[in-house]
């Protein structure tokens, strides 16, 4: 968390070779969170980590007949059961576009976020994360370089607002994408 607004590059690919996941860079070039998925397979269990490999979340796939949700949880806290957050995906349809969000539960309902994609047929390039007052927190979208050359879908920008933590901000977003596109 900090007191400036803070950006991110995320890249949907994993440093390791042979393996699935994503990587997130810091404004000075350096990884600050990955995720590692060294099975081809999809995986019901992603884990979360800074650079040096500190699990910060487990996210874990929760099916239940037609609807699935992602549950979150700080470090391994998994066995524990004590989820800190859960993710459900809605879509709507909007004068022919299907548009996708999620809400995030956190403890009860009235303390939620909202995970707004501009719609089901997009790729993940562009989406937004609001707090329970309808503020954005954070912003993702395709990164474009300084000369206006735009990078392909698995390369965003994520902008994310002052005094909001950035490791549950990376939670949700890896859940996002997860949704959209299993790793």
């Amino acid at each position: 968390m900090t007191s400036k607004r803070e950006t991110f590059t995320i890249w949907m690919k994993s440093l390791v070779m042979q393996g699935n996941g994503c990587t997130t860079f810091d404004e000075n070039g350096k990884v600050v969170y990955r995720i590692d998925n060294y099975d081809n397979k999809h995986n019901n269990k992603v884990y979360l980590m800074d650079l040096r490999g500190k699990l910060l979340f487990t996210l874990g796939e929760k099916k239940m007949s037609v609807f699935t949700s992602w549950n979150g949880y700080k470090g391994n806290d998994i066995g524990a059961k004590k989820r800190m957050f859960q993710v459900r995906k809605s879509c709507r349809i909007n004068l022919g576009n299907k548009a996708c969000s999620c809400k995030v539960t956190m403890g009860s309902d009235r303390n939620c976020y909202k995970l707004e994609g501009l719609n089901c047929k997009s790729s993940l390039s562009t989406f937004r994360i609001r707090d329970s007052n309808g503020r954005i927190v954070a912003e993702a979208k395709r990164k474009q370089s300084s000369s206006g050359v735009v990078f392909g879908d698995d390369v965003l920008t994520l902008v994310v607002e002052p005094h909001v933590d950035h490791s549950f901000i990376m939670a949700l977003v890896t859940v996002y994408g997860l949704i959209r596109h299993p790793i």
